[in-house]
């Protein structure tokens, strides 16, 4: 429906609630449930004040479906249940069966065990001798707490998000309009009598003589109908006029702002600011601006291939990977600064923006996820934030001089979401500027705009509006309302006078509006009906959009403006995309698309795919990927929480410039912090102030071009140039003392480390003890750690939260150290809350206040391994000791399915999205695979164990994905290995000798090059991950002060994040430490060679030898 329909439907029930003292309450009633457009609180709490339950039901129906979302599964659960035990409070027993079986069966399917508990309880004389019904009170309690609580969950429903509140309007709104439309009627008669005499609503209104009306060619709504119909038989694809013209105006005059099409053709008229009043555009030759052409819906028209192709070499690409940037968390939006141009600003899944200086791969400012004035947010952000204080940036840009930077941060996606405005004045100056409460839900774009010579930011959102701020005070300018569903992109642009918003949403519509507040001006489909962004060209003069749909089709079109028509699709898309595929434009020339793992390039003028990368491997199925604005270099996101850096020729002579002049400046002003960024615009002069040494070290060994010509990569280079200057025998690295590494132990040790895990934003550490004590440790910010990043230089503080508990602490099962259940802790991904078993209940803590959220699934079954789901952190897999596996769902604390493949417990857990795939690992060896769609098993296989090994009992097994989220790490007591998942084929294995003692635990390092074992014997192995050799070993006396009484050595062992060289491990006395190589390594020793490599490949191989 229409945003007049929605009007319509308020007014309609306006008049019905004025009219004859409630007469139409039922119909009023039914008109809210059936439109779906505003949901009567007061009515649904009178329906569950009275024990109308049918009623409350069937009023939720209008709104909401049972299995819609989490949400209206809890809604109708706890309105169902609270019917069936008032059926069995009355003792009418026939009444609770038929709600059990017609009502409540529908959950049995997500939670079977408590659909047969339900079920139990018509055996009881009394359902209160149920030990957890043992306190429900009586019915006017019971009713009174269960409309608490479903009204909280109703409020926090994005389905109801925009439907709880009716518009405020004039008393007798629609009679008003009526009686003004007849006034006008009779201003229209060509005699009109002094008293007028309305009869009639049927018909239109004359006094005697038939009123000359408006003919169809001239009426403001017929004639466009009109012209609309005629058009169809000449041309198929055009858009109807976006125009302003009054009610007499004769239809041959010309209208200089009317839009044919989606907009006028590019003129080189200059751009003319227009005014930011909520008046509408000024119309020439005094049209009538009050109305607007009627737009029209349907299929998009067929590609325009008139124009000649003019292909451009592919050697102009950026594609050449350069160097990588690890960020630390999962990149969602990139942006480069417009005129710095090696400056990227980043956005992250858990709310931080970053400003890198790609030039010198310096990170110059970071700024983490916060709300600035929480008490000057609406009250729906302030409870949402208390109830989960997470975010994720969906988008970041720069301001067109690149001064300003706004982030749309989305916090739940229940709750209003912010939009941050900083200011920023070179190097880490970056200022809080604006904070806007700008959506209900989460704010999907953003866009720049100047309105009479003021900056604007366009923001559009899940709750199916756009709206335009200042950018300075942060006003409400405009707001745009039509879409039917949340809207997905924004993007502003001026043709000749007129300045336009295009809009997408989530179920493919298109449409267009002016700043007159007078509705959007067309309405189409975008190709596939998919989620499409909409860009122009760099120069402004050609416009393209690129969308995936539900089916996971995709589509790069370009439109031709002033037909509204499709002027020609682009080929070599995936046909099943995973996610919505990123696109982005350079110049004039290419388009870009992150797209099966790849980064694909189409020249602008032809429908063919002109290249493609996969950058080097590492990118996930749709990565993130942004231009400079020279389009010399490219941004794109990887797997493993990093950004890969292309450029072309020039992109990198560009950055060899920039780095030989911060290795010169660096030579003159040695140990001088940099004081501002380096221009990067290409053929412009750089300037630097000053370097840290450790960058200019870096940037002087990262300037190595192939000799050939080609660019290539400089990090790759750099590595070659390294080992040509190695010796040609290779030796193991050893590190058997302290001053050969830097390490640090953490304070206040307790008890035997089980469990260890660094937070996603890398910060803190969180370790969980045998006694199911939980500690954390954060790093602070400081002049010694600007970025507040875990670190050996700065001891970190063993925080204590503002809520003064002291501790997280598991719920604990006295049991022989035989029977012992395997301790499980897992972290959501924005850091927030741990979830973690210690043979007891699951316990949900909130880790920034340590309370305790939840407790659920008690044994037995125990739990011994958990997992977040990598996309909803709702969902948890939990492996048990009776070989099974849950998918637990948080908010309606059900199970909502059980799997079965093992033989003994489950001791790892192991999430692929680009596979779709959950792997599990048990204590009988065992592999599975299950398909995330119906968690069918996919395969299976056992690790073959070395022949004369005597195994631990319940021995565990571990899993862990490699960053490609294909490779599979393996850890059992007896091998290392890497398997292919999806056929669970070994590719490699590793079998350390058994003097070793066992492994205790082992961890890909962040970037998957590396991995990390620890052993029995107290020492810890560093292998190239690729082909499983040792470069590195580190033995007890380096880390673990002499003590011959105590036999300690690292139980678990856990990596960095975003530092590839930085891993900490668990101890057996208490103790953590955390590991780096030394400042004149950087690096835990030195690649060992290849088996085939001649000579030195001997040694290396005999040193293997060994150790197995």
């Amino acid at each position: 429906m229409t945003l007049l329909d929605r009007e319509l439907v308020f007014l309609i029930l306006q008049y019905l609630n004025e009219a004859n003292e409630g007469k139409y309450k039922d119909t009023v009633h039914r008109l809210e449930k059936d439109s779906g457009y505003f949901f009567n609180m007061r009515y649904f709490e009178d329906c569950v004040n009275n024990g109308e339950w049918d009623e409350a039901d069937s009023y939720l129906s209008g709104f909401c479906k049972v299995d819609e979302s989490r949400y209206s599964t809890k809604i109708f659960f706890e309105i169902r249940k609270q019917k069936y035990f008032e059926a069995l409070d009355r003792h009418d027993y026939a009444r609770a069966v038929e709600i059990l079986q017609k009502d409540l069966k529908v959950f049995s399917t997500i939670n079977e065990e408590r659909f047969k508990e339900m079920t139990l309880l018509l055996s009881l004389g009394n359902f209160r001798e149920n030990e957890e019904l043992s306190d429900y009170g009586d019915i006017k309690s019971a009713r009174t707490v269960i409309l608490t609580e479903v009204k909280k969950i109703i409020e926090a429903s994005p389905l109801f998000c925009d439907k709880l509140q009716f518009p405020k309007l004039k008393n007798s709104r629609l009679s008003t309009l009526i009686n003004q439309g007849l006034n006008w009627q009779h201003h229209l008669c060509n005699n009109p009598r002094p008293n007028a005499d309305f009869k009639t609503l049927f018909s239109d209104h004359s006094c005697g003589h038939i009123a000359c009306a408006p003919s169809p060619a001239i009426n403001p709504i017929m004639g466009s109908i009109a012209k609309v119909r005629g058009s169809r038989k000449k041309k198929v694809g055009g858009f109807p006029p976006i125009r302003a013209r009054g009610p007499c105006q004769p239809a041959s005059a010309p209208l200089t702002t009317s839009l044919s099409g989606w907009t006028v053709n590019p003129s080189s008229v200059p751009h003319q600011t227009v005014s930011a009043r909520p008046r509408g555009l000024t119309v020439p030759n005094n049209a009538y601006s009050k109305h607007v052409s009627k737009k029209r819906s349907r299929p998009l028209g067929t590609p325009d291939k008139s124009h000649a192709d003019t292909l451009h070499s592919s050697e102009d690409l950026p594609k050449t990977v350069i160097f990588s940037l690890s960020q630390g968390s999962a990149v969602k939006s990139m942006d480069f600064h417009p005129v710095q141009q090696t400056l990227l600003l980043v956005g992250t899944n858990i709310g931080d923006i970053t400003i890198w200086e790609v030039g010198s791969r310096e990170r110059l400012v970071s700024r983490n996820f916060e709300i600035w004035d929480l008490d000057a947010c609406s009250m729906a952000l302030q409870a949402s934030v208390a109830f989960e204080y997470t975010a994720a940036v969906n988008r970041v840009i720069w301001s067109p001089d690149g001064s300003h930077i706004p982030t749309s941060v989305s916090g739940i996606g229940y709750s209003k979401s912010v939009v941050h405005i900083y200011s920023y004045h070179g190097a880490d100056d970056l200022r809080n500027q604006l904070e806007i409460d700008a959506h209900v839900g989460e704010v999907n774009d953003l866009a720049f705009t100047h309105l009479s010579k003021q900056l604007c930011i366009i923001t559009c959102g899940e709750d199916k509006t756009i709206k335009v701020w200042d950018a300075v005070t942060g006003n409400k300018l405009y707001s745009f309302e039509g879409h039917e569903a949340p809207v997905y992109s924004v993007c502003a642009q001026m043709k000749e006078n007129t300045q336009f918003i295009f809009s997408t949403a989530i179920d493919g519509k298109i449409k267009a509006w002016l700043y007159d507040n007078l509705g959007s001006r067309v309405d189409y489909h975008a190709p596939g009906h998919s989620f499409t962004r909409i860009v122009y060209s760099t120069d402004g003069t050609r416009l393209f959009s690129c969308g995936t749909n539900k089916e996971g089709e995709s589509y790069i079109v370009e439109w031709d403006e002033t037909q509204g028509a499709v002027k020609r699709t682009y080929n070599g898309l995936g046909k099943r995309t995973l996610g919505v595929v990123p696109f982005d434009t350079t110049k004039n020339r290419f388009l870009a698309a992150g797209d099966e793992f790849q980064i694909k390039f189409w020249d602008m003028d032809n429908v063919n795919l002109l290249n493609a990368t996969n950058a080097e491997g590492g990118l996930p199925a749709s990565p993130c990927l942004r231009f400079n604005k020279e389009g010399i270099m490219l941004a794109v996101s990887t797997n493993e929480n990093g950004i890969k850096v292309l450029a072309n020729a020039d992109g990198v002579r560009l950055l060899r410039s920039i780095e030989n002049r911060a290795v010169d400046a660096s030579g003159m002003a040695s140990g001088n912090a940099v004081k501002g960024p380096i221009i990067g615009t290409f053929g412009a002069s750089s300037s630097v102030h000053g370097t840290n040494n450790g960058v200019a070290n870096r940037s002087q060994m990262s300037t190595v071009v192939g000799l050939n010509g080609d660019a290539r990569s400089l990090d790759k280079n750099s590595r070659v140039a390294e080992e040509l200057e190695k010796p040609k025998t290779w030796k193991l690295t050893e590190v058997n003392e302290p001053s050969l590494l830097r390490s640090i132990r953490l304070p206040d040790a307790l008890n035997l480390i089980v469990r260890l895990i660094y937070a996603n934003s890398g910060g803190s550490i969180l370790a969980l003890t045998h006694t199911g004590v939980h500690r954390l440790w954060k790093w602070q910010k400081n002049e010694q750690n600007v970025l507040g990043k875990a670190t050996t230089t700065v001891p970190p503080l063993l925080w204590q939260p503002r809520s003064g508990i002291l501790m997280m602490t598991n719920d604990i099962i006295d049991r022989n150290l035989e029977d012992s259940v395997p301790s499980c802790l897992a972290l959501s991904n924005n850091d927030s809350y741990a979830v973690s078993a210690s043979g007891g209940k699951i316990s949900l803590f909130n880790t920034v206040t340590f309370k305790t959220l939840a407790t659920f699934m008690p044994p037995p079954p125990a739990a011994t391994f958990v997992a977040f789901h990598p996309v909803d952190n709702n969902i948890i897999a939990v492996g048990m000791e009776d070989s099974t596996i849950h998918l637990f769902h948080v908010p309606i604390d059900t199970v909502k399915y059980k799997i079965k493949g093992h033989q003994k417990r489950v001791t790892g857990l192991a999430f692929s999205t680009v596979l779709n795939v959950l792997v599990s690992s048990g204590a009988d060896s065992q592999l599975c695979v299950w398909s995330l769609d119906g968690w069918a098993k996919q395969a299976g296989t056992f690790l073959q164990i070395p022949t004369g090994r005597m195994l631990t009992p319940l021995a565990q097994t571990r899993v862990q994905f490699h960053q490609d989220l294909i490779h599979l790490l393996v850890v059992h007591e007896t091998q290392i290995a890497i398997y292919e998942a999806s056929k669970l084929e070994c590719l490699k294995k590793w079998v350390p000798r058994q003097s070793l003692g066992p492994i205790t635990d082992a961890t890909y390092s962040c970037d998957s090059e590396s991995i990390y074992a620890s052993f029995e014997d107290a020492s810890v192995f560093v292998l190239t991950a690729s082909t499983l050799r040792i470069r590195c070993r580190i033995s007890s006396a380096a880390y673990i002060p002499s003590n011959p009484s105590a036999r300690v050595y690292p139980a678990v062992v856990a990596a960095h994040p975003s530092e590839p060289n930085q891993f900490a491990v668990g101890l057996t006395d208490g103790g953590v430490v955390v590991m780096e190589p030394p400042e004149s390594e950087e690096t835990w020793g030195t690649m060992p060679p290849v088996e085939n490599a001649g000579p030195s490949a001997g040694a290396a191989a005999g040193l293997d030898q060994q150790l197995r």
